[in-house]
């Protein structure tokens, strides 16, 4: 058995506007600063931590675990939103791409960006690896994105449910146990 601690890294300015961030790089704000400094206090485990590579959660990483090491996973990037990036949904009102993609569940690939069955395979891929090669009865946390933290907990938590049932608001987190390829949450 593993204990799993995710984490999704605290707002930023795009976050607080309800943007659509993936690709952006935006640092944490002042809410989301204070989002982080509140988790510090929470003992997460600290034998292994993996981050998303994008400042909004290195920064996070950094604040909650201060002169801890940590490991980049390039593949816990958020998704990228492509022409939908950086803007919200009273930006993209009127774009007839934006209506077929909310009206297909935002399961249609984003023109210019990702495929959400592509995102979903390679955040699932990067959680199986790290898993399989973390030791019996060790502890970690990870440091990412809330579209990456549903990606996992869709594809292993049990009960099954659907990927928005996973949705974790910024700076919380959810503690988890991994034991026979199944996640639960505690």
């Amino acid at each position: 058995m593993i204990s799993l601690v995710f984490i999704r890294h605290g707002a930023t300015e795009g976050n607080l506007f309800q943007k659509y961030i993936g690709r952006t790089d935006e640092p944490l704000c002042e809410k989301g600063i204070r989002q982080a400094l509140k988790l510090k206090d929470n003992n997460f485990p600290k034998e292994h931590i993996f981050v998303s590579p994008m400042k909004r959660t290195i920064q996070t990483a950094e604040l909650i675990f201060p002169k801890s090491k940590y490991v980049i996973e390039e593949n816990f990037k958020e998704m990228d939103f492509g022409i939908f990036e950086n803007k919200n949904a009273f930006d993209l009102g009127d774009s007839v791409q934006y209506r077929l993609w909310v009206d297909s569940m935002c399961t249609l690939p984003v023109p210019g960006g990702e495929s959400v069955t592509g995102f979903k395979k390679r955040c699932i891929d990067a959680f199986d690896k790290i898993v399989t090669l973390l030791p019996d009865n060790s502890k970690a946390s990870f440091v990412i994105h809330g579209g990456v933290i549903m990606s996992i907990l869709e594809a292993f938590a049990r009960p099954k449910r659907s990927f928005y049932d996973y949705h974790i608001k910024n700076g919380e987190y959810l503690c988890c146990r991994f034991e026979d390829g199944i996640i639960s949450i505690v």
